[in-house]
C-alpha cells in the first residue's frame, strides 16, 4: 500500500537532549525497546536542541552525520527516541535513503510482536491504524491521485479519500469486535461483583517484575523475560488468601514514559481490570536509578484510566540487586501495610507480600460462637469450606457448636442465604 523502504534489523539510534523537562526521553530505555523489537543497534547518534526543527527534527548538520552514520554501519534503519510528524519522518527518509521510525512506531511494532490472544491483537491493530490514519499523506507518491479519463472516471474521489474512506471503515470494524469483547469482559466482572470476589490487579512500569511475580503467586506460567513489554495480553488467575478467600489476580501491559494516546484508548477494555480492581499490587523495579520518576509515570497512566482512587500497595521488586536491603513490610501511622520489599525471582519475601494482602483486603474479621442444628448440615459444610470454623464440639442433642472465625463480607453473604444463622449467634461481632 505504500511506497516505503523495508525496515532491517540494522538501526541506527538518534537521541536529542531538550532543555524541556517534558521532552526528555531515556536513551538506555530507547536501546532496551529496540533490544524488545529484535533490532541489533549499530550506532548511536546525540545532540542537543532548545527546540525540535521543523524539517528533519534535528538540525541540517545533525541531518547529514545521521546520513553519514546509515553509509558508513549499513544500517537499514533509523530509530528516533522521539515522536516524528510525518513531514519529518518523509524528509528524512529521503536524505538517508532508508526507513525512519520514532518511538510511537517502535512501541507500535514491538506490541504487533506480543499480541498472542484474539483481543490483543484487535487492539494493536486499532493503535496502528489511528496511528497510521495521521500519515497517509506520505502514501501512494508513485500513482496518479485522482481517478479520470475515458472508462477510468470513478467516484471522484483521490486515492488519498480512498486510503482514509477504508481505515475509517477498517477502525470501525475493529471498534465494533472491541465492543463485543468489552461487554464479555464486563458480564464477567458483573458475576465476579455479584459473588463479591475481589481484584487485585498488577500495575508498574514496563520490566518491574509483574509477570515474574504473577507466576510466583499462582500457578500461572506467564511468559516472563527481561526486556520491556514481555506481557501485553491481560491473564487472570483465580488466588487463595488467608482470611480473604478466593480472589482474582490480574496481570497487566506494563507503563511506559510519554506511552501513545492511541494505545492507552486501545487498551481501555483490558485496562478496565485495573479500574474495577479492590487492590493495586503496584510492581517497582527498585534497582532502577529512575524510581521516582517511574512511579510517577505510572501514576499518570492511572490517571488517564480513572484508576487513581483505587487502593495501592507499593511492591519494590529486585531487592537482590540492591545491596544492604533485606526482605520487610513498610507500615503507615496506623499500622496499614503501605510498602513491601521483594524479590519475586529469589522468591524473597513473598510471604511478607501476602500477608500484606490480606492486611489490605481482609477489613473486619467476625469471630463467633455458634450453636448449628443437626438440619444444617450444609451450612456446616459451607462453613468448612471457608476454612472458618477453628473449633468443634457437640452437645447431647446433637447440635454442633462452633468457633467461626470469617472475613465481614463473607459473614453478610452466609447471613443473607441463611435466615436462620443471626438466631443462632450467641456472642458479640469483634475485629
Amino acid at each position: 500500500m505504500f511506497d516505503r523502504y523495508e525496515a532491517g534489523e540494522r538501526a541506527v539510534l538518534v537521541h536529542i537532549h531538550f532543555s524541556s523537562e517534558d521532552d526528555r526521553e531515556d536513551l538506555q530505555e530507547l536501546e532496551m525497546l529496540v533490544s524488545s523489537a529484535g533490532v541489533d543497534s549499530v550506532a548511536v547518534v546525540t545532540g542537543s536542541r532548545n527546540v525540535p526543527h521543523p524539517k528533519y527534527y534535528v538540525g541540517e548538520g545533525k541531518a547529514e552525520e545521521i546520513a553519514q552514520a546509515v553509509l558508513q554501519h549499513e544500517a537499514n534503519v533509523v530509530i528516533f527516541n522521539h515522536a516524528l510528524s510525518p513531514a519529518q519522518e518523509r524528509n528524512l527518509e529521503q536524505l538517508c535513503q532508508c526507513r525512519v521510525l520514532d518511538r510511537t512506531t517502535l512501541i507500535l511494532d514491538i506490541f504487533a510482536q506480543r499480541a498472542r490472544t484474539y483481543e490483543g491483537k484487535l487492539q494493536v491493530e486499532l493503535a496502528q491504524l489511528r496511528h497510521l490514519s495521521t500519515r497517509l499523506v506520505r502514501g501512494w507518491t508513485h500513482l496518479e491521485r485522482q481517478k479520470g479519463g475515458i472508462g477510468l472516471r470513478g467516484p471522484g474521489e483521490t486515492q488519498l479519500e480512498t486510503d482514509r474512506r477504508l481505515l475509517r471503515a477498517r477502525i470501525k470494524n475493529i471498534l465494533a469486535r472491541l465492543e463485543k469483547v468489552s461487554k464479555q469482559r464486563e458480564q464477567g466482572r458483573r458475576a465476579r461483583q455479584r459473588a463479591e470476589v475481589p481484584t487485585i490487579s498488577l500495575v508498574g512500569y514496563t520490566n518491574a517484575g509483574k509477570s515474574t511475580l504473577f507466576n510466583r503467586v499462582t500457578t500461572a506460567q506467564v511468559y516472563a523475560a527481561d526486556q520491556l513489554f514481555a506481557t501485553l495480553d491481560p491473564t487472570l488467575r483465580r488466588l487463595e488468601i488467608q482470611d480473604v478467600g478466593p480472589t482474582i489476580l490480574a496481570d497487566t501491559v506494563g507503563f511506559i514514559r510519554h506511552l501513545p494516546h492511541d494505545l492507552v484508548a486501545a487498551f481501555k477494555a483490558t485496562l478496565q481490570e485495573t479500574h474495577d480492581a479492590q487492590l493495586l499490587l503496584h510492581v517497582i523495579d527498585c534497582s532502577d536509578d529512575r524510581v521516582s520518576d517511574n512511579i510517577e509515570q505510572v501514576q499518570l497512566v492511572l490517571d488517564e484510566i480513572g484508576a487513581s482512587e483505587v487502593p495501592q500497595l507499593l511492591v519494590m521488586n529486585k531487592i537482590d540487586e540492591v545491596e544492604g536491603i533485606q526482605a520487610h513490610v513498610d507500615r503507615d501511622d496506623e499500622g496499614v501495610p503501605i510498602r513491601v520489599w521483594i524479590s519475586a525471582r529469589q522468591n524473597v519475601g513473598i510471604d511478607y507480600l501476602m500477608q500484606a494482602i490480606q492486611e489490605r483486603l481482609s477489613g473486619t474479621m467476625v469471630e463467633q460462637h455458634i450453636m448449628l442444628p443437626p438440619t444444617a448440615g450444609r451450612l456446616r459444610s459451607q462453613l468448612y469450606q471457608l476454612d472458618a470454623i477453628s473449633e468443634e464440639n457437640m452437645d447431647e442433642q446433637g447440635n454442633w457448636l462452633l468457633d467461626i472465625r470469617v472475613p465481614q463480607v463473607e459473614w453478610a453473604r452466609l447471613c443473607k442465604h441463611y435466615d436462620e444463622l443471626p438466631d443462632v449467634v450467641n456472642s458479640q461481632d469483634t475485629d
